[in-house]
């Protein structure tokens, strides 16, 4: 456990050392070349100096409050064997400290999660690694997921609306509290034709739920994801293909709902059977329908906003975990578009 002092500044800036018994474990949290300090340092404009086992943070006073915060949570997620990744570092950036999330109801459902009750952090367990959410909008909307048998996240590319969703999915199937995952998309392409593809009906769909696969095989390992998909247990599908089903206990999650027409977002909705979850991701500012075509995702934001039992999670770029400029792109488009 790192310990800390703050140090009463003769001049500026202001001084803060922290202890860190562990040098193994301090040279881990300074990564290679220190560059999760630079990265730290970058983030906080502070300067963070390395003195034997401890670290020497200088900068302003608030600033040095949260470099505490974030190097203490790094070296303690350390201590307990986990991994160190950028990503990682950015949510404790990210995510300042707050009071825990409210309670789940059940007692299967609070299995699900595993929280660390000083660092205010949500887990989602799956086959292959833990999923943390990186900001407060993403365990706001991890909560939901788990609260609600129908719920929306809507926000821009990148803010983990979908991976979450099929994590989530992952968690519970693995668990036993739903029998399959379905995981379908519009098959739409995005602002031009590609024409007639080769192959039988998987391989013309398959491009189209790609992104769906690649989110899937980063919690399941390969071998049991192709065996669960043979088994009809995990369907990645078109949502042309969900008319006339009844979909129970299942897990389900509708991608990229803003290219949905009405007609079939409502097809969709009412699939929903007993024991199942529904997800419904989009982005409505990228919108690829025909024009002059409305978008269901639009609509049914409109029309069962007031339903209780439905939630909607709302994202902007600043719950953007991809490359950071990605969040610099989606900010210059909003600022144009205003």
């Amino acid at each position: 456990m790192a310990t800390s002092a703050l140090t009463p500044p003769a001049e500026h800036p202001a001084e803060l050392l922290l202890e860190f018994p562990d040098n193994f474990l301090l040279i881990d949290l300074c990564g290679e070349y220190d560059r999760n300090l630079a990265t730290i340092e970058n983030a906080l404009s502070v300067q963070i100096l390395r003195r034997g086992n401890q670290l020497a943070v200088l900068g302003e006073e608030d600033s040095l409050a949260t470099a505490a915060r974030v190097l203490q949570a790094i070296y303690q997620r350390l201590e307990a064997g986990k991994s160190l990744e950028v990503g990682d570092i950015d949510r404790e950036l990210r995510m300042g400290p707050g009071t825990n999330p409210a309670p789940i109801d059940t007692d299967d459902q609070k299995e699900l999660f595993k929280g660390d009750p000083n660092a205010n952090r949500v887990e989602i367990k799956t086959r292959k690694k833990l999923i943390e959410p990186r900001t407060e909008a993403q365990k706001a909307y991890v909560k939901s997921l788990f609260d609600n048998e129908l719920a929306f996240g809507i926000g821009p590319a990148g803010t983990g609306k979908t991976y979450l969703a099929v994590a989530v999915g992952v968690n519970m199937f693995i668990n036993g509290h739903v029998d399959r995952i379905i995981l379908s998309r519009p098959a739409v392409e995005a602002g031009e034709k590609l024409g007639y593809l080769p192959g039988d009906m998987k391989d013309k769909v398959d491009p189209y739920m790609q992104p769906l696969y690649d989110a899937l095989n980063d919690f399941l390992p390969g071998k049991q994801a192709a065996k669960l998909i043979e088994e009809k247990r995990i369907e990645i599908a078109p949502l042309a293909f969900m008319r006339g089903r009844t979909l129970s206990n299942a897990f389900v999650v509708l991608d990229e709902a803003q290219n949905a027409t009405s007609m079939q977002m409502k097809m969709f909705l009412t699939r929903l059977g007993e024991g199942s979850r529904m997800v419904i991701t989009g982005d409505r500012t990228q919108i690829d329908l025909p024009r002059g075509v409305s978008s269901g995702l639009w609509d049914a934001e409109r029309l069962l906003k007031s339903i209780p039992k439905i939630s909607f999670n709302y994202f902007t770029s600043k719950d953007v975990v991809r490359h950071p400029l990605v969040a610099a792109i989606i900010e210059a488009y909003e600022a144009d578009e205003a």
